[in-house]
């Protein structure tokens, strides 16, 4: 080489233009190759290594001496070689030879702050070209250009993973140098550096053999055979290179280049293959996988493409950049084995190789990121493609247009996918001032439509050959220089082998936006045909034809083909542009409009510029436009449109379209979707009133509001299904799934086309109607015009709203139909029409699939909840009761929701500017099966929401609206999306408050959901220092936002964090701006991308740890809260009817728990009863007791814990789990303290009869030696059995009298006589009260005003109205009845008379007294009676009258305690005062309940310990014992005799005992009223009720509950028992069966073991006696004969056989049921069954006395009722009237209704009820509308007894609404099964 001219070079810069291998010494020089990036160099004359020569692309790889710092070195520039090797041949421009004996050191050069994609593979890239050994020998050369960003390296590596990677690599070798390179330091510096790593590296310098060894170590991993290659030795001229270049080394191609890889391969590499048969669904992608939750780059090319697909959902344009990491094998290598090559051999061989391409069975190529997106395309089915396209469009990217296929190579169309693409853009007036309104009179226009109908000129774009150009890099810079619309070589993801491009047509669209910015004045289309058009001449054909002007690119148009291609065009009438690469001139062109413009070297903005201007001008001339449905018509190519499915669902929504044919679009709806129009707004209106009741008589106005409602329903299902419903609901159900499908989406199409002209004209209208309003307000106008003109604009506004008209409509409608239907249908007894419960089943499918379902309906701002209730029970029958994370959004207005919820999902809720989405919708997105068990639940379900503080909605009521949807939707959520956009302190003020007060109110009702605060358009999100300062004021704005709201809420938060897990660190995420740059040409920013993805990340971190809840209880949840939002104390009103079902089944399964534990107490208590009697024992001990119950209660706990932990409601019972054990634990506590208790009371009472027993046996032993001696002396005669026993009766008398003359004779109980003496003094009056019976009824009257006198009014009654008798009638009446018979009632006619003239004297007086006793008053009276008579029974459960007998001090302890506890609430209660007759006729009450009680048990004392009784009863056995001595029977015959008849009684006892727990078990078991929850017990007692028609039972079941359900169970056994005496009988003599078999086992046993040890009878008694311990209560045998008794078996024999006769005469006694005497058992099981279910909450409602169901008596929390009742029922009248109240309390707690309280007398408002005392305050009382028919029905069947019972009626305020008697019993004993 020549050498070049030279300036005179400093010391420190020598430049030598030989390739200079040595230094003028002779020594080796060392070489160091820069590669990188150029642009981090700037040449110049400064510039320490390259200095300022301008060299050839070819010369600058060349080898120059530098001399630097002192230093010769060899510097050798390969500066974006490794860029271009991405897309050319690798290498191809390097033709030398490099040195590889001293290369020292490889300089790999980047710009700090602009590493760009090519520059992240630049490592690969020297790795690929020599080898894994060359990175010891790498350094990085950052470069900068201020001084002080040099400062930021650190920074720079610590946040950018990928450069810190590289240094990583390299060794972290690095060095910082200006991009001038002109700074003698860090010159010097470097060098040292290079010196450092030089002596570090064995060997110093990189050599031939390491690249040999590199490249073959490399190849043999990525490829198989070599291609063989041939070594030649050619100059440059020969080899076609340019003159002067250095003989070289070249080699060149023996075998003929391979094939590119075909498409099969392709899908192979993407595991696409079987998807390319067997289509992926959009169902397949819309589904939460490991992919969607991974933002990092695929590290397989088999997740190429589900990465591609997840990034373009979330709208992340970079989707198509996508790359593997597998960069080290995505480069083709060759392997040339050179031996024996001099310095310069290498030199050439390094800097002058040329690459080539393998075979691709043996080296794989890197996949083009096209190529990922076409087989994704190929890959999928029309929907799945129709929503790629879309998101495509949505990322600004170009469509396919046209695409053959890859194996057939046919072309299609795919109109399909472009069918749901809208483009809008505005064209600018003449004037340049842009409004933005859609006008024709010299403003700017408007355009929104969809694409495939938009008509506009179209540009086609085509090549011929190969040129060096880019064509689709020139159509970016037409359209958009900052956005690459088409995908071109140079953009990352590419590479040289492209598959599935070539003859693909893409079309993209330039919007003009109305600005003088615009590059275009209108809408243009752009066609680019990929690949060679000479090739593809279909497409090319089609273009040309279809296009207004034709763009083409050629390098060489000499080519044949070529040119007929051109004449062909130059012939044609249209406009020709050619763009020639190979030509450097300007624009010219020719008078008929064909043009040419030159390429090379030119400015490429120059370029662009007048390549626009010529298209402009081109277009100007040519009218032509181009429309997608253009090519419908061409027959070369097919449209997916085609296909038999989707003309099918075409055509049957055409059909619907047909009856879409008015003018008027607003009337469309009332036309056809008559049922959501005036019709439901009314009824949600009036459902809504039914929460706000005003005035008196609240169930009158509420039965008029439903009976209207009613009546709407009726009109709704009357017009029945329009031609337009009937043919949709016809459509959907004969349709295939596929052709639904297609038949939504077309429906969806069609509808929007025919709505959008007319909405767009309505807005414009809009606009300028308040354009003229604004005008008038700005100058105060108040003239009519001005009040018409506002009636104009509310009446376009309210036609808007009518004119929208989609899919969500049609369902809607669908909804009000169903909700009419059933209405009606429940109503009407009668009902004929058509079923149309299909309906949600119909809608569940259509959502299964995708479509969304509306929540709530945003027009009437209401909830069909008997419609969204029914499509949810639909969808858990065909999808299960899936696991769900819910997830809602909520923001203002436009802020971005559903572009978030879309973005980060692939959803398609409607996005754009405005209030686009109205209500609240709900989507399912699915979990795939590999991320199920990571995120633990199996949908995500997805609630998008309307915007609050929407301005269409300013004054009418947007507070209120807006608080109850966050309300609502928080609610809803697991977790809600708090959107904020922009960080505005007013905006976020008004959204914070809404929020924080909404998570106050879950708090309040014990609902725990999470949120997380988005704000969306965030700009400079990277600066974390103002990330801090925006968390911190988020901070401070919610804890101040909670302290307002907790006043209003009545709660006592501080802070944000009182109220709800929040961390403001990692709970509040910034986004970008949605779009970088300015619509409608600007794509969507990445960053946003990535915060949406980071944001999804976050939230399934979050869910990981939250509780799913499954679709059952998402429904229970949506109904709660709705619920309750309709009336307005949200918290007070909230019941969470889920949370109520999971605790009645949790009382169940409590009762089956605490069943187990008394059953098995039972069992104990009998064992130890038996061997308390057998063993003597003196005492038990609890640890015994608990040692028996060990195994039950393992059991038990064991049975708690599996049914806690696996329970499907597991997460709701965890808060119950502790209460629930300590419950069960004290049960046992208390079951094994009451059982020690009775059976400790058992060996006090077995001690107390030891006398009597001891006298027993020695009258047992008396009466076996008189009956033996007797019998002897009879023995010789023989007598007849009538004989002996005539001789045994006359001698029997005669030994009891004797026996028992000096017992003490029982003196005869005189009860009433006693009771008297303690009730009062005055005998008289007593009697007299007791004559009049009404004691009797004390506890269930419906007035008490005859005993109670207001103590104002007390002087005014004269209580002692007998006192005016004179002492001698008293003392005559007392006489007389002294000398009556005891226990007889007394009536004398003179007291007879002085009662009836006080009660006429009386009477008027407490009448008046009524009418100033409130209901409470009487109440309270019934409640102290009732206590009192609950009280004393108690105490005579205590009283051992059935071990000591009677004592009239019982009667006495009894009276004082009633006269007792009556002083006592009177001292308290100030404001009546009770009259003596209440006491005195309580007492009366209560003994006449202690009177029976008493007798039975003094009967039973007298039972035991009389000794004539006891006599009489042994006489059976003593005469066995003389009978068999009369006929000389053995001694072993009379003691086995004996025995058997001795333990005959044992035995029966312990059968009724054992028979009484089996069958309380059995009851239990099969009747449904004992084996449920206390609520189940209640609801079949109402039915019994009912069924009964009994007032007075009604009245003891209002009024003392606790009686009437022992009554209820006690009636109910005895029912089963009689009901199923056949099965009772048969347990009985199964249980008789049992006892006879033990008593025989016991006998062989004892027979047994006397044998073996040779023992007695006494032996053989002890162990037949103690086998038996615990199973009889054996009775000790007297015998005195024991030492006769040697042949034991023969006693077994006579035993049993004596068994066997005593069991055969109880079977043939035990005939039926009758026989078996249930007063014999022990614990009888009506006893049983009470204890067991009656140990439960007692309280009553204070309003309607209605029952807590709580089955845990004092169970925490407030006392609550499912089932309230009208307050007359319970005696509640209006104040000062005598009508009785019809109000349910359930109503009265929502309306503004007052009520006097008891304990204060002042008036509380209903709906503060808590406030009124302790009464109230632990009640939960929450408003219900619920029809209720059972207690309506009560109210009109017993109208008259209530009415007489209370002395009241209902009248006026307390008139019975006409709806309450259309109530059948069998309606009010059927809604019992859904109330309760």
């Amino acid at each position: 080489m020549e050498a070049e001219a030279m300036s005179d070079p400093g010391p420190d810069d020598v430049m030598d233009t030989q390739p200079a291998t040595d230094s003028p010494s002779g020594l080796q020089v060392p070489t160091v190759v820069l590669f990188g990036n150029s642009s981090a160099v700037t040449s110049g004359n400064e510039n320490l290594l390259f200095g300022q020569e301008q060299v050839t692309k070819e010369q600058a790889h060349f080898p120059r001496t530098r001399v630097v710092s002192g230093r010769i070195m060899s510097v050798i520039n390969v500066l974006d070689s490794h860029e271009e090797d991405l897309y050319l041949d690798p290498m191809d421009h390097v033709s030398g030879q490099l040195d590889l004996k001293n290369i020292q050191s490889f300089i790999y050069v980047l710009q700090l702050g602009q590493l760009t994609d090519t520059d992240k593979l630049g490592l690969e890239w020297l790795k690929s070209r020599f080898g894994e050994g060359v990175l010891p020998y790498v350094m990085i050369l950052f470069t900068y250009e201020r001084e002080e960003d040099c400062d930021t390296i650190i920074d720079d590596l610590k946040n950018n993973s990928v450069l810190e990677e590289l240094l990583k690599k390299c060794g972290d070798r690095y060095h910082t140098c200006s991009k001038s390179m002109n700074n003698q330091s860090e010159m010097r510096t470097l060098l040292e550096k290079i010196d450092h790593l030089v002596s570090e590296n064995n060997p110093h310098c990189y050599t031939a053999e390491m690249h040999h060894t590199g490249l073959k170590f490399t190849n043999q991993r990525i490829i198989q055979p070599r291609v063989k290659m041939e070594i030649t030795y050619t100059s440059a001229k020969t080899a076609g290179r340019g003159q002067g270049r250095t003989p070289g080394l070249y080699m060149r191609e023996v075998t003929k280049r391979e094939e590119n890889p075909n498409p099969e391969q392709l899908f192979v590499r993407l595991n696409l293959k079987e998807k390319y048969q067997n289509k992926m669904k959009t169902s397949d992608i819309l589904q939460v996988t490991k992919l969607s939750v991974c933002s990092e780059k695929p590290s397989v090319e088999e997740d190429m493409a589900g990465v591609f697909l997840q990034r373009l959902l979330m709208m992340d344009y970079r989707a198509r950049y996508i790359t593997t990491e597998e960069v080290s094998n995505n480069t083709d290598e060759a392997v040339l084995c050179i031996e024996d090559r001099d310095d310069c051999d290498e030199f050439d061989y390094f800097f002058f190789k040329k690459s080539f391409n393998f075979d691709e069975g043996n080296h794989k190529h890197p996949i083009h990121c096209m190529d990922v997106q076409m087989a994704v395309l190929h890959c999928s089915d029309s929907f799945l493609k129709q929503l790629i396209v879309t998101k495509l469009s949505q990322c600004q990217y170009a469509l396919p247009l046209l695409v053959p296929d890859p194996f057939t190579r046919e072309i299609e169309f795919p109109l399909w996918t472009f069918r749901q693409i809208k483009k809008s853009w505005k064209i600018m007036d003449t004037s340049g001032k842009e409004t933005g309104l859609n006008d024709t009179s010299g403003k700017n226009t408007s355009f929104t439509k969809p694409i495939h109908a938009a008509e506009t000129p179209m540009v086609a774009f085509f090549r011929l050959g190969s040129v060096s150009s880019s064509k689709s890099q020139l159509m970016n810079k037409l359209i958009n220089e900052k956005h690459n619309t088409f995908f071109y070589r140079h953009c990352p993801g590419s590479s040289r082998t492209r598959l599935l491009m070539d003859g693909v047509v893409e079309i993209a669209w330039y919007l003009p936006s109305g600005t003088t910015d615009d590059l275009f004045s209108d809408c243009v289309t752009f066609c680019n045909l990929h690949g060679d058009a000479e090739i593809n001449k279909e497409q090319l054909e089609i273009l040309t034809e279809m296009s207004s002007v034709n763009v083409v690119l050629l390098a060489n148009h000499e080519k044949q083909e070529y040119k007929e291609i051109l004449q062909k065009l130059w012939k044609g009438p249209k406009s020709l542009i050619c763009l020639f690469s190979e030509d450097d001139s300007g624009v010219s062109g020719t008078k008929t409009g064909k043009y040419r413009i030159g390429l090379k070297d030119r400015n490429q903005s120059d370029v662009t510029k007048e390549l626009r201007k010529t298209i402009k001008d081109c277009l100007c001339k040519s009218p032509s436009t181009f429309s997608l449905k253009q090519l419908c018509k061409i027959k070369v190519i097919t449209t997916d449109e085609e296909a038999p499915e989707c003309q099918k669902g075409k055509e049957a929504a055409e059909e619907i379209m047909r009856f879409l044919n008015e003018k008027e679009l607003y009337k469309l709806k009332e036309k056809h979707l008559p049922c959501q129009g005036k019709l439901w707004h009314d009824w949600c209106e009036m459902n809504k009133d039914l929460y706000r009741l005003q005035g008196d008589n609240l169930e009158m106005q509420k039965s008029k509001k439903q009976t209207e409602m009613k009546r709407i329903r009726e009109q709704q299902h009357n017009y029945g299904l329009s031609g337009l419903m009937k043919k949709l609901i016809y459509t959907l159900i004969c349709l295939e799934e596929n052709e639904k499908s297609y038949f939504l989406k077309w429906l969806g199409i069609f509808l929007d086309n025919c709505t959008t002209d007319d909405l767009s004209a309505l807005h414009h209208e809009y606009d300028e109607k308040w354009t003229k309003v604004l005008a008038l307000k700005k100058k105060h106008d108040k003239s009519d015009k001005m009040i018409h003109s506002q009636t104009q604009l509310e009446e376009i506004s309210e036609k808007l709203k009518a004119a929208t008209f989609g899919l969500e409509h049609i369902f809607r409608e669908m909804g009000q139909i169903y909700e009419s239907f059933r209405s009606v249908q429940a109503h009407k007894k009668d009902y004929i029409y058509e079923d149309l419960s299909f309906f949600p089943k119909l809608a569940a499918d259509l959502i299964k699939t995708g479509l969304p379902l509306e929540l709530m309906d945003g027009d009437a701002a209401h909830v069909p909840l008997v419609w969204v209730s029914a499509v949810l029970d639909e969808l858990i029958k065909i999808l299960g009761d899936q696991r769900v994370f819910v997830l809602s959004v909520l923001g203002i207005q436009s802020s971005g929701k559903s572009t978030m919820l879309n973005a980060m999902f692939g959803l398609q809720f409607a996005v754009s500017a405005g209030r686009c989405t109205r209500g609240a919708f709900m989507q399912l997105v699915k979990v795939s099966e590999e991320m199920k068990a990571e995120l633990k639940f199996d949908y995500i379900l997805v609630v998008d929401t309307e915007g609050l503080r929407a301005l269409e909605l300013a004054g009418k009521s947007t507070r209120n609206h807006d608080n109850e949807l966050a309300t609502f939707v928080i609610g809803l959520g697991n977790m809600t999306l708090v959107n904020i956009f922009g960080e505005n302190p007013a905006e976020m003020q008004d959204i914070l408050q809404i929020v924080v007060q909404a998570f106050l109110r879950m708090k309040k009702v014990r609902l725990r959901p999470s949120c997380m605060f988005v704000h969306q358009n965030v700009g400079d999100i990277t600066a974390g220092e103002k990330n801090m300062e925006g968390r911190r004021r988020l901070q401070e704005k919610l804890d101040e936002m909670t302290k307002l709201a907790a006043k209003e809420e009545d709660s006592h938060a501080e802070c944000f964090s009182d109220v709800i897990t929040f961390n403001v660190q990692t709970d509040v995420k910034y986004f970008a701006q949605l779009l970088e740059g300015s619509p409608p040409m600007a794509p969507p920013n990445p960053c946003y991308s990535r915060n949406v993805q980071e944001l999804k990340n976050a939230i399934f971190k979050k869910a990981m740890k939250s509780q799913a809840i499954t679709l059952s209880q998402f429904k229970a949840r949506f109904s709660d809260l709705w619920n309750a939002l309709l009336n307005e104390n949200f918290v007070f009103s909230f019941k969470n009817t889920l949370e109520i079902a999971v605790y009645r089944k949790l009382e169940t399964e409590f009762g089956k728990w605490t069943w187990n534990l008394r059953k098995a107490m039972l069992d104990v208590e009998e064992t130890l009863h038996n061997r308390i009697e057998n063993e003597k024992l003196e005492k038990i001990e609890e640890r015994e007791l608990y040692a028996y119950m060990e195994n039950t209660r393992n059991e038990v706990d064991k049975s708690v814990k599996q049914y806690f932990e696996e329970d499907s409601y597991k997460d709701i019972l965890i808060h119950w789990l502790a209460k629930y054990e300590n419950k069960i634990k004290e049960l046992l506590e208390n079951l094994i303290k009451d059982a020690q208790t009775k059976l400790n009371a058992v060996i006090q009472q077995r001690n107390a009869r030891e006398n009597f027993k001891n006298k027993k046996n020695e009258y047992d032993e008396k009466l076996f030696n008189m009956s033996k001696v007797f019998a002897l002396n009879l023995k010789d005669k023989k007598t007849e059995e009538h004989v002996l026993k005539q001789e045994f009766d006359d001698v029997w008398d005669k030994w009891v009298t004797d026996l028992t003359t000096d017992t003490y004779s029982e003196k005869t109980m005189n009860f009433w006589n006693d009771a008297i003496q303690f009730i009062s003094n005055d005998l008289a009056f007593v009697y007299d009260r007791q004559c009049q019976e009404q004691y009797k009824n004390i506890d269930k009257l419906g007035s008490y005003s005859q005993y109670m006198i207001l103590k104002k009014h007390e002087e005014l009654c004269d209580e002692d109205q007998y006192a005016q008798e004179s002492d001698l009638n008293r003392k005559k009446t007392k006489d007389e009845n002294q000398k009556l018979p005891n226990d007889q009632s007394v009536w004398n006619p003179f007291t007879s008379t002085l009662r009836t003239v006080a009660n006429q004297q009386t009477e008027n007086l407490r009448k008046a007294e009524d009418n100033f006793l409130n209901s409470e008053d009487h109440m309270q009276v019934r409640d102290l009676a009732i206590s009192i008579i609950q009280e004393t029974e108690e105490i005579m459960k205590k009283m051992k009258i059935a071990k000591i007998g009677y004592k009239d001090s019982y009667i006495q302890e009894l009276t004082d305690y009633v006269q007792k506890t009556v002083k006592q609430h009177q001292d308290v209660n100030q404001r009546f005062k009770f009259k003596k007759e209440f006491t005195v006729d309580l007492c009366l009450h209560v003994c006449d309940l202690a009177h029976v009680r008493f007798t039975e048990l003094h009967k039973e004392f007298r039972d035991t310990n009389d000794p004539r009784l006891y006599l009489e009863k042994q006489k059976p056995r003593f005469y066995g014992v003389f009978k068999n001595y009369c006929r000389g029977a053995t001694a072993t015959t009379i003691f086995g005799e004996l025995l058997c008849s001795n333990i005959e009684s044992s035995i029966l006892q312990a059968v009724y005992n054992k028979t009484a727990i089996d069958l309380t078990t059995q009851i239990r078991s099969n009747m449904p009223a004992f084996n449920g929850n206390r609520s189940s017990l209640e609801k079949h007692i109402l039915k019994s009720l009912a069924e009964e028609i009994n007032f007075d039972k009604y009245v003891q079941y209002i009024h003392n509950p606790q009686k009437h359900f022992k009554q209820f169970i006690t009636e109910k056994v005895h029912q089963y028992i009689t009901e199923n005496g056949t099965v009772v009988l048969k347990l009985f003599k199964r249980n008789l069966k049992d006892k006879e078999q033990i008593v025989i086992n016991a006998v062989h046993i004892a027979t047994e073991d006397t044998k073996m040890n040779s023992g007695d009878a006494h032996m053989w008694v002890r162990r037949f006696s103690e086998s038996l311990t615990d199973q009889l209560n054996l009775k000790e045998i007297i015998f005195v004969d024991h030492k006769e008794i040697t042949d034991f078996d023969f006693l077994q024999k006579v035993v049993t056989d004596g068994l066997a006769d005593i069991m055969s005469k109880q079977n043939k006694h035990f005939k039926s049921v009758k026989d078996i005497k249930m007063e014999n058992v022990r614990n009888r099981p009506e006893d049983i069954l009470i204890e067991h279910l009656c140990r439960c909450c007692w309280v009553q409602c204070p309003f309607c006395r209605a029952i807590c169901t709580n089955t845990m008596e004092d169970h925490d929390g407030d006392h609550s009722v499912p089932l309230h009742r009208a307050e007359g029922i319970n005696g509640w009248y209006y104040r000062g009237t005598t009508n009785l109240s019809t109000d349910f309390c359930t109503t009265n707690v929502q309306s503004d209704k007052v009520f006097c309280a008891m304990e204060s007398n002042w008036r509380v408002p209903y709906k503060q009820y808590r406030t009124a005392g302790h009464w109230f305050a632990k009640w939960s009382i929450t408003p219900d509308n619920s029809e209720l028919p059972y207690w309506k029905w009560f109210v009109c069947r017993f109208q008259k007894d209530l009415e007489n019972h209370y002395e009241k009626t209902f009248q006026g305020h307390g008139q019975i609404p006409d709806e309450w008697r259309k109530y059948t019993k069998e309606d009010a004993v059927g809604s019992l099964d859904i109330y309760i």
